[in-house]
């Protein structure tokens, strides 16, 4: 077990953090832009430390249907990566990928499943490779998996991982967009040891 706990948590410690986010939103939002062929415009994002049992309703609603991609992370490090999207966002990013008019707002098919899941797939493989371009690590995503379901059930899966290891969540709101923002949701759930690792990659001693 590591000796990083999130109640424990310091100043030092959440600025560090809070720029590993940083940074990965940035590299996430210029990969969807390539992705798209649009222009994309990211605000600074927003780090939260939360309590574990506010999760479920850290995005809206229990029961707002959204979108999350979950994968794992490997290699250097150990845990799994999650992102979010509410569905305006989710319809807004397959749209364009597909060629579709922004105001189409059907049920999602098995087409834009497959889409949505490629998208989530490199927003959440360029938010990890910014973490290991910044840590000098060798970071990997799984397979991602991809799941449209009300937001209470999604985020069970986060609030029972964080819940092992203390009572605060790391929650990392990210906005982007072109003349409407959208807000996408990052939750990095390394191990503990793994936490460890990556702050003292960075001079961070725990």
């Amino acid at each position: 077990m590591g000796k990083f706990t999130f109640d424990e948590i310091n100043s030092m410690y959440f600025d560090v953090l809070r720029e590993i986010g940083n940074i990965g939103a940035g590299n996430a939002t210029t990969a969807v832009a390539t992705l798209l062929n649009v222009k994309l415009n990211m605000e600074v994002p927003n780090v939260k430390l939360m309590a574990v049992q506010e999760l479920n309703t850290a995005i809206g609603s229990e029961e707002e249907e959204i979108v999350g991609i979950y994968l794992g992370v490997q290699n250097d490090i150990e845990g799994s990566l999650m992102f979010l999207l509410k569905m305006d966002a989710a319809h807004y990013l397959v749209n364009h990928l597909l060629g579709r008019s922004d105001d189409y707002n059907e049920d999602f098919d098995e087409m834009d499943l497959s889409a949505m899941k490629e998208i989530g797939n490199i927003i959440a493989s360029s938010y990890l490779s910014a973490i290991a371009s910044m840590t000098n690590m060798n970071i990997a995503p799984t397979v991602p998996y991809l799941s449209v379901d009300m937001a209470g059930a999604i985020l069970s899966i986060p609030a029972i991982q964080f819940g092992q290891y203390g009572d605060n969540a790391l929650l990392i709101e990210t906005s982007f967009g072109g003349e409407t923002m959208l807000e996408g949701y990052f939750i990095l759930l390394p191990e503990l040891d793994s936490y460890d690792k990556i702050l003292s990659s960075l001079g961070i001693m725990l």
